[in-house]
């Protein structure tokens, strides 16, 4: 895995981007010199009207199409799935997306426009070079070579869950587990066969070296009396890498584990930057994501407001008391996508999936979000950020803060319409679902960046676009 702005982003993904942005980029040059070419015309710097001006041109149909297959998915790969229907599903949707995005912006910029024989060429041409890609790296990845050898250090409750996550069907990466190394506090959690039982005087790095290990990761929960630290030091300075279960399931699961956590591993670890220069770029981000999207989204929202007051006669709007950063409150404000008495007890209620109070109108705009968009005043106001945890009700912060531990931390930044908790879980309506989107939101305030708040505003087009709403 590669960490990009403190994300970690698989490495498998990165060099199938990169190579795929030079297909695209290939793609846009081919076609220029075979239409020429059927146009019986030599090619040269002058019919490519300038080599600088045409390369503009092909990075923003490289940037165009690539957006687009963000939005569809197609980077989250799936190495069982393969190149079956799917991916054509996704890949047509994308190249009419990024068809789309070229017409606003050779309108908005003519000077960029090639042609639409040059265009039709090159859409043809990339499709293929695409397809051709996607197929070398699936073949590839039943390769050996793809495989990381790990080994665990314990094998208790924590090892066992550990391993669970390594042997899952990773779309990204495999692993191939080479044993566990038991520790003689743990009771025993895992096969009795998979254990590594080193000879009088051994070291693990001897056992690693043994079963050429490249990672050690460190699965023990209690780590006084007997934890071989000086081994650990050993194996570092050999160069293996060494990698502790916190970090190992924050980097699989994109999660940061809250119930056997360290707060040392907090205290010390990277991350929760909080600079100004990072709070002066959010906000540069928060204001012109806020104007584009209104811009992009007025007239849906009157059309929203319009079908809102048409189905019950009721208020338009809906506006609630929040809490936001430093545990302040604050009244945020959405369209209204419940009945007027939906709390008529006067007790607050957990939103759940298909709940019955949504209005016909409210369950089409919280599949859509929609119904979030008023919530850029709040952008405005600089109550919210566009990306964010999602600001949850006084009432349920109470009682979480209780039960979940470091609930709290999520308020150490602002709240925002959308999070990395909403584009990778689903809706919450328990303690135990709070707890779930607790650990993305940890990971989105441990690891926040530009970078990470411009892949969820990706994923949230994608949400929206499938109209699987969080």
């Amino acid at each position: 895995m590669l960490r990009i702005a403190n994300h970690y982003v698989s490495k498998i993904v990165f060099v199938l981007l990169f190579v795929e942005v030079l297909v695209l980029l290939g793609a846009a040059y081919i076609g220029a010199a075979v239409r020429f070419i059927d146009l019986g015309q030599a090619v040269s710097l002058t019919n490519l009207e300038h080599l600088d001006h045409f390369f503009t041109s092909a990075i923003a149909f490289a940037a165009a199409i690539i957006f687009s297959m963000s939005a569809m998915g197609m980077y989250q790969l799936d190495f069982n799935e393969g190149l079956r229907n799917p991916f054509f599903m996704k890949l047509m949707p994308s190249f009419l997306m990024g068809f789309l995005i070229l017409t606003l912006v050779f309108y908005v910029a003519p000077d960029l426009y090639f042609g639409r024989g040059i265009l039709a060429l090159v859409f043809g041409i990339s499709g293929a070079g695409i397809f051709l890609a996607r197929m070398a790296f699936f073949k590839s990845s039943q390769l050996r070579f793809m495989e990381t050898r790990i080994l665990f250090l314990g094998s208790g409750p924590l090892a066992k869950e550990c391993s669970d996550l390594a042997r899952q069907s990773a779309s990204y990466h495999r692993y191939k587990i080479t044993g566990f190394v038991p520790t003689p506090t743990e009771e025993l959690c895992v096969p009795s066969g998979s254990l590594l039982q080193s000879r009088e005087g051994e070291s693990i790095l001897a056992i690693a070296r043994q079963h050429n290990v490249e990672e050690i990761v460190v699965s023990v929960q209690n780590r006084r009396g007997g934890f071989p630290i000086k081994d650990l030091l050993e194996c570092k300075l050999a160069g293996l890498k060494v990698t502790d279960a916190a970090t190992f399931f924050e980097r699989e699961t994109c999660q940061i584990r809250v119930d056997s956590l360290q707060p040392s591993w907090l205290v010390f670890g990277g991350g929760f930057d909080q600079s100004y220069v990072r709070s002066f770029m959010k906000r540069c981000f928060d204001l012109v994501c806020s104007v584009l999207i209104l811009a992009m989204t007025f007239p849906v929202m009157l059309l929203a407001a319009l079908a809102v007051w048409m189905e019950d006669r009721g208020p338009v709007f809906y506006s609630q008391e929040r809490v936001g950063k430093d545990g302040k409150t604050f009244r945020v404000h959405k369209f209204r996508s419940m009945r007027t008495d939906a709390e008529k007890g006067g007790k607050p209620q957990w939103a759940q999936q298909n709940d019955p109070r949504i209005t016909r109108v409210g369950n089409f705009m919280r599949k859509t979000r929609i119904d979030e968009l008023p919530q850029i005043l709040n952008v405005f106001k600089g109550e919210m950020s566009f990306v964010g945890p999602r600001p949850e009700r006084q009432y349920f912060v109470e009682q979480l803060i209780e039960v979940v531990p470091y609930y709290n931390v999520r308020h150490s930044v602002k709240p925002g319409i959308t999070g990395w908790a909403q584009v990778r879980y689903g809706y919450g309506s328990s303690a135990e679902d709070a707890l779930q989107k607790l650990q993305y939101d940890l990971y989105y305030v441990k690891n926040n960046s530009l970078f990470l708040d411009v892949l969820i505003l990706i994923d949230t087009l994608k949400v929206v676009l499938f109209r699987s709403g969080r």
